[in-house]
């Protein structure tokens, strides 16, 4: 069974950065595609940034792109979020999660089979 374990959030001024970590156990993790989605009370999950399985194509939401970067190491079972010019807007429960489909679908969060708990990012302004 797979498992995924966010880390890293916390408090940030808006335009500060933060590096969300995934760390995953449990799946065949070079096999996967890996996403962030991000949840704000009272709204939906939205997709924030994807990664293919070798790491060579990456996607963004266009509300984050140029100011986050998503990365993976296969040989770590990583991936990472780097997010940088914080807005208050970014403010949510960020989760990392893994996926079998294609590239077409990783920005629906049905795509993806294991899901992690959560971290939470705050961006005060």
């Amino acid at each position: 069974q797979g498992r995924l374990v966010e880390s890293g959030g916390g408090l940030v001024q808006t335009g500060g950065s933060l590096k969300l970590s995934c760390a995953a156990s449990g799946l065949t993790f070079s096999g996967y595609s890996m996403g962030w989605f991000r949840q704000a009370p009272g709204k939906e999950r939205e997709f924030v940034a994807a990664i293919s399985w070798s790491g060579s194509n990456t996607y963004y939401a266009d509300s984050v792109k140029g100011r986050f970067t998503i990365d993976r190491d296969n040989a770590k079972n990583t991936v990472t979020l780097q997010m940088n010019t914080l807005k208050p807007e970014d403010t949510a429960g960020y989760y990392c999660a893994a996926s079998l489909g294609g590239s077409s679908w990783l920005n629906l969060p049905r795509t993806y089979r294991y899901w992690g708990q959560g971290t939470q990012v705050t961006v005060s302004s």
